[in-house]
């Protein structure tokens, strides 16, 4: 029961992360109404920036303050350069369609991933958590007698080492994660519906005429809305950089963000949210789950016999389908429910 708890936690978690990742292109696409393809790029860019901010300033002070420095600063300068390519490059295409928009976007993810490789190399970082991050952020302890507990920080060895206790830790890094994307829910929600900044950049998708004759810099505006995406997904590195792995292939996520954005519905910030943690339970607990499809018919009272035609499928594991599952959930919410599970718009 604690490891099902805890793959669970897992799941809850990696959907927070891809939730950080699709918030920003779930901004850009329902404001400027552009898919960017290169944003698993700046996810990618945050974390190696992060990584280097922490040596640099490390080298000087601490690795904790060098860390908490480029925690607020590579997203800046992620941030920074998604505006400038946005001016110099995407503005020039936005009048020519959705098509042109997709190619230069496409055409930068590889830009981007070979200056990478060219820079850092193309072998795994060694990222390591600041030490406030280190350690469990909390133990879960089933023992027969008492059942589930749950204990702050990591619980003492007497308790874990009695022969009825089974302990799980979960990572502080992890638990950093999960509050900080809902930071970012609920600052994204304010920032749309509660200032006047959000009323500007929706004016701005809605109405550019009127919102250039209040005197609004249009162009600009969507400029700083797309800075602004790249901006969480380079937060969203550096987050992920440090609790997973730092590599040039940690940008392969993209396809995932995709599948979660249209699993939740094009455009839509609570969408994207549902759509994240559906995904993300559903890439974790069946890992847990060591039993095939033909297992499951036999302990229905069915039988399937190994030279059936289907056997070659229905033997196939759970864990091993997993990673496929959420683009299953993608093609069956394509078919059904165009819009996604919380969107108002269809495709």
């Amino acid at each position: 029961m604690d490891q099902i708890l805890i793959n669970l936690l897992n799941g809850v978690s990696s959907g927070l992360l891809l939730f950080m990742l699709s918030s920003g292109l779930t901004l850009i696409f329902s404001m400027m109404g552009v898919l960017n393809f290169a944003h698993a790029s700046f996810y990618m860019v945050g974390a190696y920036l992060a990584y280097t901010l922490t040596g640099l300033i490390g080298a000087h002070v601490s690795g904790d303050l060098g860390f908490t420095i480029a925690l607020f600063v590579a997203p800046v300068l992620a941030g920074a350069l998604g505006a400038l390519f946005e001016r110099t490059a995407l503005r020039r295409v936005h009048k020519y369609g959705h098509v042109p928009e997709l190619l230069i976007t496409f055409g930068l993810t590889y830009v981007v991933g070979e200056v990478v490789a060219l820079v850092w190399g193309r072998s795994p970082l060694t990222f390591e958590p600041p030490t406030w991050l280190q350690g469990p952020a909390f133990t879960i302890v089933q023992t027969t007698t008492h059942g589930l507990s749950v204990a702050l920080g990591a619980a003492s060895a007497d308790i874990c080492n009695a022969a009825d206790a089974a302990c799980s830790r979960f990572p502080m890094t992890r638990a950093f994660m999960a509050m900080v994307a809902l930071g970012m829910l609920v600052s994204l929600w304010l920032l749309l519906t509660r200032t006047r900044i959000g009323l500007v950049i929706q004016a701005a998708l809605t109405h550019p005429e009127m919102a250039e004759s209040l005197g609004h810099n249009v162009p600009r505006v969507f400029m700083l809305v797309f800075g602004g995406g790249c901006a969480l997904a380079g937060l969203a590195g550096v987050i992920g950089g440090v609790t997973f792995v730092t590599e040039p292939n940690m940008a392969n996520i993209g396809p995932i963000i995709f599948a979660v954005i249209v699993i939740g519905g094009m455009g839509s910030l609570s969408g994207a949210f549902a759509g994240s943690l559906v995904v993300g339970l559903l890439q974790t607990l069946p890992l847990t789950v060591d039993a095939s499809g033909a297992d499951l018919i036999n302990r229905l009272g069915g039988h399937v016999a190994a030279g059936d035609l289907a056997w070659p499928l229905l033997r196939i594991k759970l864990s091993e389908a997993a990673p496929i599952l959420p683009y299953l959930l993608l093609v069956l919410i394509l078919i059904f429910r165009p819009k996604g599970l919380l969107g108002t718009r269809e495709g």
